[in-house]
């Protein structure tokens, strides 16, 4: 029988703490406060939807016009 459950990625967090202007997403690895909140008890599945939208949200800063 094998283990089909997802193995858990590792924390997208690197070490650079900061906020952004509304206090809502940290701008080290984009995660919301509400899922850094949720990691330490996320499942690995929970985690996996942590990631990917961390992951969109550093992509659309990194390709928005600044002004």
């Amino acid at each position: 029988m094998s283990d089909a459950s997802p193995q858990s990625p590792p924390s997208p967090c690197i070490g650079v703490c900061r906020l952004d202007a509304a206090g809502a997403m940290c701008l080290g690895c984009f995660r919301t406060l509400v899922e850094i909140g949720d990691w330490s008890g996320a499942d690995a599945a929970r985690r996996q939807k942590i990631v990917s939208a961390a992951e969109e949200r550093r992509f659309e800063q990194a390709t928005s016009p600044r002004g």
